[in-house]
């Protein structure tokens, strides 16, 4: 099997320019250029990439199984065909990681300094997690259900050897939405992006997405992991209580035009991507004048609840010279994107505008 980075190679070498921004090569963690992104779905050569640890090589298909465990009825270990043998079910959704925006916060904060380009769209195709629960059969006094990859590395607390673990609850976890998948974009997933099998957890942060997943274990008490109860929380410093990442914020980007590009008079086509893992969109609004004044964009068709929609909108400036251009969104939820970042110690879910600096000229 080609390593991940043989192949990220060979694509860069047919598309031209590196389609990939890495952010931290060991472990590999990358944006995608998303200012470039033309269609619902990304391209898999131009998905971000999110890894906790470094995985030499993932698992194969011929030796590859996936254990269910714990409060079950009947123990079970599945292979890759086992799971092609039961019913399909395919979905587009939207993943965004958490930290998607940490580099903004000020003061500055811990981990991966990504920007904007941390959220990717792909249609996901599986078994519901649901179905091989069901097979399973849930034993009683069952509140969580844990997810395990094979991805071994040290822990960010202590430095012990951990794998990346998550837990949900057991009513998210027995949604039919949520996917045991084997396929991206109609093709088997790639070692990036989890293969032989992740979770894919529509609407919430890419976190609870597990890749390389290996064993199901439903728990009677919930899970305190390092990656449950260290990460992925919202600590404000505030006095606030302390709150678990779980779906996306609602948030509008401007994919084009891009950060100090020169406008003709005339004017130029704005437009962008919005999501929300917690409701449909509402609106978006486009401000020219640093957010005093706004504007409603035009939406384009939403395909899936969980995947993010194009946006629109005809801009004639009033005048020429430099312009600071915003899109705030807001989902059925009355959730709006603040104007400046909540901050929080660990730089999670940053939905605050986007500000595009350009210059329009004669």
């Amino acid at each position: 099997m080609a390593s991940a980075r043989a192949r990220r190679k060979g694509a860069a070498e047919l598309l031209g320019p590196a389609p990939l921004v890495v952010v931290s090569e060991r472990p590999f963690n990358a944006e995608s250029p998303y200012s470039q992104q033309l269609g619902l779905l990304t391209p898999v050569d131009r998905f971000y990439v999110r890894s906790h640890f470094g995985l030499n090589q993932a698992p194969g298909a011929e030796d590859w199984r996936l254990e269910v465990s714990g409060a079950v009825q009947q123990p079970l270990s599945l292979s890759l065909a086992d799971l092609l043998g039961l019913p399909a079910r395919s979905l587009i959704a939207t993943l965004e990681c958490a930290g998607n925006g940490r580099r903004y916060l000020e003061p500055p904060v811990p981990g991966e300094q990504w920007a904007l380009g941390a959220v990717s769209t792909a249609e996901w195709a599986g078994v519901s997690l649901s179905e091989v629960l069901a097979r399973a059969g849930i034993a009683a006094g069952a509140l969580e259900v844990l997810f395990a990859g094979v991805d071994r590395g040290p822990s960010p607390v202590d430095g012990a050897t951990i794998r990346f673990e998550r837990s949900l609850p057991l009513e998210q976890a027995l949604h039919p939405d949520v996917l045991l998948a084997y396929a991206m974009n109609g093709a088997p997933l790639t070692a990036d992006h989890g293969a032989p099998l992740r979770l894919v957890v529509p609407g919430w942060y890419g976190m609870a997405s597990v890749k390389w997943l290996c064993s199901i274990e439903v728990l009677r008490a919930p899970f305190r992991g390092v990656f449950q109860a260290d990460r992925y929380v919202y600590d404000f410093g505030d006095g606030r209580p302390v709150e678990p990442v779980t779906s996306m914020r609602v948030r509008a980007l401007i994919a084009q035009p891009t950060p100090g590009a020169r406008i003709p008079a005339s004017g130029a086509q704005v437009r962008g991507w919005v999501w929300s893992g917690a409701a449909p969109i509402a609106g978006v609004e486009v401000s020219d004048d640093g957010g005093e004044t706004w504007v409603q964009a035009e939406l384009g068709a939403r395909v899936s609840p969980y995947a993010w929609c194009a946006w629109q909108y005809r801009w004639r400036p009033s005048r020429p010279g430099a312009h600071t251009l915003l899109a705030r969104a807001r989902d059925a939820s009355g959730a709006a994107q603040p104007l400046a970042p909540d901050w929080n110690r660990l730089g999670y879910g940053n939905n605050a505008v986007q500000r595009v600096e350009v210059q329009v000229g004669e």
